[in-house]
């Protein structure tokens, strides 16, 4: 166990002297290759104006996510009637997919607890 924790100990290290040799360049790189998203100058109005619009933006968009959701209602009561035409493939996907929902609904309430498993601690 001790041998592990010394092996992680020297991986940290050598990532952290990665990072802090090329960080700033990386840094550096990925603002330039992004320059056209960046907003100058960076005032409270401007960045104020951008939370508006995004805000707008999603607004606007909720009648097509509206529009898609009860066509995938429709699809599957069109399964739930046909289910005896269901194919093995079409019940595998429809399972992960429940399974994934639940994993991630677990994983939400570990996170909720402050990442303890068995409950809450003060």
């Amino acid at each position: 166990m001790a041998s592990k924790l010394l092996q992680l100990q020297s991986k940290a290290v050598q990532a952290s002297q990665f990072v802090a040799k090329h960080g700033t360049a990386y840094y550096k790189q990925l603002l330039e290759q992004n320059q056209q998203y960046i907003q100058d100058p960076a005032t409270v109005e401007t960045c104020d104006l951008l939370s508006k619009q995004l805000f707008h933006t999603r607004l606007a968009s909720i009648p097509g996510r509206y529009e898609a959701f009860w066509k995938e209602v429709d699809y599957v009561k069109h399964l739930w009637k046909n289910r005896k035409e269901l194919r093995v493939e079409d019940a595998g996907i429809a399972t992960l997919f429940g399974l994934e929902c639940f994993v991630w609904f677990c994983a939400g309430e570990i996170i909720g607890r402050g990442f303890t498993i068995t409950g809450y601690h003060v």
